[in-house]
């Protein structure tokens, strides 16, 4: 009898599986941000989420406007969005997706996957959030619906708690202590940012003479 059960049991969880892969054809990553600028932190987290997970696809999704950042401190959303396409032009694995650029306003990231999701039914999204960001998932605007969309992906930061309410997916990726911030005042002391984001990305910044009066 027991063995019957068990045979049961794997009929099923087969079904359920092939019904999963009916339902999600596609596994499609996310990491969102203000990307001012993007740097390679941000590109480590996104290429190791993508390979760990063995997602299809992986989106970097710069926001319009952050509902956490005040306006006046972030450059033009066509600025970020170009530096992001010089940081990914050699890495066919990774792309861009705009439609919170597009859409413009404040960036709600309920809005944003419930936009993605009723445009493709058949991917499932995983979104990256920081660990410092977890502990804040309780405020998210419409979270109890949000978690219903969308998996969220945690990356490890050390000092942070790795337990929450709501389902997380771990991934552990290298740790760079580099952030735009730290980016931005040393272009304004006139330092060096080699290493800290793609050359081609300095390239950009210098051209278009960015951060050298950033508040």
């Amino acid at each position: 009898m027991y063995q019957q059960h068990l045979s049961r049991c794997q009929v099923e969880q087969e079904q359920q599986n092939q019904e999963l892969t009916a339902a999600y054809q596609k596994a499609v990553g996310i990491l969102g941000g203000g990307f001012n600028p993007v740097h390679h932190g941000h590109l480590i987290i996104a290429d190791q989420v993508r390979e760990q997970l063995g997602l299809d696809e992986f989106y970097l999704m710069p926001s319009y406007l952050s509902p956490h950042i005040d306006e006046k401190k972030v450059i033009s959303a066509q600025h970020r969005l170009k530096m992001l396409e010089c940081a990914i032009k050699d890495n066919p694995t990774l792309a861009i997706e705009t439609c919170e650029i597009t859409r413009q306003g404040k960036s709600f990231t309920y809005e944003t996957i419930k936009q993605l999701v009723d445009e493709n039914p058949d991917t499932r999204y995983y979104f990256v959030i920081g660990g410092d960001m977890v502990e804040y998932l309780p405020k998210w605007h419409r979270i109890d619906e949000l978690v219903q969309l969308v998996q969220f992906v945690g990356v490890n930061r050390p000092g942070y708690a790795v337990e929450s309410p709501y389902p997380l997916i771990w991934v552990d990726v290298p740790l760079l202590d580099i952030s735009s911030s730290m980016i931005r005042q040393k272009i304004r002391q006139g330092c060096s940012v080699r290493y800290y984001t793609p050359d081609a990305v300095i390239d950009y910044i210098e051209k278009e003479g960015l951060y050298r009066h950033d508040d």
